[in-house]
């Protein structure tokens, strides 16, 4: 009888040890500034999104893949208040050619892009055809889709899921308001929401306020049975970026093979 309660200690400890939430941060409007590299200094699972075209971008992507980091492309979309898009921007005025031609200009500036997600959109992600047209040229590339969410009544994940391509939402922005103080409350804010939902996904900025703030509690996670990922790890099991970046992080032999224990 001792024996069989100490089995039943042992697993019930082994499964509650496994039973770890998982938090993934994205910086966002990585590109325009020199001193966007500073995110570099945060730890490796934090994904980048990378905007195209801007004078940093396709360098900052490049030592994101040295670093192991993955890499998102930051597509503009247009805004319901008109706000000025930049460039490799999607608008509701294009045809679907168009939509696919900038969405692989713009992937062909930024290196190791594994998904996609809309940096503003709040108009165009209400759309459905544009919508659509986005979606299909993500499942032909075998890309995914992150809603950044600029809008509650964005249509991505609906139509993501009528194309038949995972896709991810962002559940909470850490610097909407760019103070230390209210990024920590909207840290702590991310620690309860994952302790009581599990998976939770986070944008943030690479304001020099954002990257202090984060390099300071980014071990909180830890210390709270949270773990810190890619965001590839949230999409399904058997979603080909997944197994890729899978693949990617096994260890090589000298002649870059993985090495499998």
């Amino acid at each position: 009888m001792r024996i069989f309660f100490s089995l039943v200690i042992f697993v019930s400890t082994q499964a509650f040890a496994f039973n770890v939430d998982k938090v993934a941060i994205v910086i966002d409007d990585i590109g325009w500034r020199a001193t966007d590299k500073t995110a570099l200094n945060l730890p490796k699972q934090v994904t980048f999104s990378v905007l195209p075209h801007t004078p940093f971008g396709r360098s900052l992507a490049e030592q994101s893949n040295k670093q192991n980091r993955e890499v998102l492309l930051h597509v503009p979309m247009e805004s319901i208040n008109n706000r000025t898009l930049g460039p490799g921007a999607l608008t509701s005025n294009m045809a679907e050619e168009s939509v696919h031609q900038v969405l692989a200009a713009s992937i062909a500036d930024i290196p190791h892009v594994i998904g996609i997600n809309n940096h503003m959109g709040s108009k165009l992600t209400q759309m459905s055809e544009p919508m659509s047209w986005t979606m299909n040229f993500l499942k032909d590339n075998d890309l995914f889709f992150l809603d950044s969410k600029t809008s509650q009544y964005s249509q991505a994940e609906y139509i993501a899921q009528q194309v038949g391509i995972p896709s991810l939402h962002r559940h909470i922005f850490l610097d909407n308001k760019i103070d230390e103080q209210y990024i920590e409350k909207q840290f702590e804010k991310l620690v309860r929401s994952s302790k009581k939902y599990g998976n939770v996904i986070a944008i943030a900025h690479p304001h020099p306020e954002t990257i202090k703030v984060l390099q300071k509690m980014i071990p909180v996670l830890a210390s709270n049975n949270i773990e810190l990922v890619a965001i590839s790890q949230l999409l399904p099991t058997d979603h080909p970026v997944r197994l890729a970046q899978q693949a990617k992080s096994l260890p090589q032999s000298s002649d870059g093979e993985s090495l499998l224990e």
